[in-house]
């Protein structure tokens, strides 16, 4: 793990020692420089706890897991949940910080096992906990407007959302089978299978006719060249996402000292 990445770019799987050696060439080939985290391999199913907090006080908790892969690999489709114990979790680390607005667990779980693997200062994708029942943008933006909304309680079970590109554009990449994308595309034109009941949270072409434009370009180039999908993401990604420079100007500007190549600590894992 790179000390800090956008949507996945940072993370690298290494099986092996000849898979360790291109992991490393890669990140350096980004532009991830200085010190690197090494995790062991946990597996499981991924979820995440998104929460919202009131100057350390809970406001809301909702969880989910994933359905369908997107790149990154993210959760491109999501059913919520029920986790006690992540929204306990996460309740403690809100308070202990004193925090104030979103804060976000990733973590993978077996049965009753489950381990975190990533913590994002914000909330993530809430279009799930929205449809749950959950408001986290109206409640951020009320604590944004200085309110105090009161606790609410966890959303719904068994909703279910997803992002038919992300789904695409993951299937291609990871499939690498055109085939597998045309199964795929048809699974969600048909709402079949995991999609039976799920609601489409980025490109919702009935409300916002508009939204078909980058659909169908990201599914014509699935299409066209699956092998090629992660190198189009990755050019996407690189447009938005937060470079090592730009964590080096921020860190300045707080403690007025140069971090260099040193980003690790307090940067790990900053999307």
């Amino acid at each position: 793990k790179a000390p800090f990445s956008t949507a996945g770019t940072g993370v690298r799987a290494v099986l092996s020692a000849r898979n360790a050696e291109r992991a490393f060439t890669a990140l350096r080939d980004t532009g991830y420089l200085g010190p690197l985290m090494v995790q062991n391999l946990v597996e499981g199913e991924y979820a995440q706890v998104q929460a919202l907090f009131d100057d350390g006080h809970l406001v809301a908790a909702h969880t989910s897991a994933q359905t369908a892969i997107g790149i990154g690999p993210s959760a491109a489709g999501r059913v919520s949940i029920d986790h006690p114990f992540a929204r306990l979790d996460v309740t403690a680390l809100g308070e202990r910080l004193g925090w104030h607005g979103g804060l976000t667990l990733d973590y993978l779980f077996r049965g009753h096992d489950y381990a975190y693997i990533e913590c994002n200062p914000r909330t993530v994708e809430p279009a799930n906990a929205v449809a749950s029942g959950v408001d986290l943008p109206g409640l951020q933006l009320r604590l944004s407007l200085g309110e105090h909304p009161e606790p609410v309680p966890p959303g719904r079970v068994g909703v279910r959302t997803h992002s038919s590109l992300a789904i695409l554009l993951g299937t291609a990449a990871y499939q690498r089978s055109r085939k597998k994308v045309i199964n795929e595309a048809l699974r969600l034109l048909s709402r079949s299978g995991r999609y039976e009941e799920s609601r489409e949270c980025l490109t919702p072409v009935v409300h916002d006719f508009p939204s078909l434009i980058p659909l169908a370009i990201a599914a014509g180039r699935a299409l066209f060249s699956p092998v090629s999908i992660e190198q189009f993401a990755a050019s996407a990604v690189k447009a938005y996402s937060v470079k090592p420079e730009a964590i080096e100007l921020v860190t300045e500007m707080v403690t007025g000292k140069k971090e260099g190549n040193d980003i690790s600590g307090q940067h790990s894992n900053l999307s």
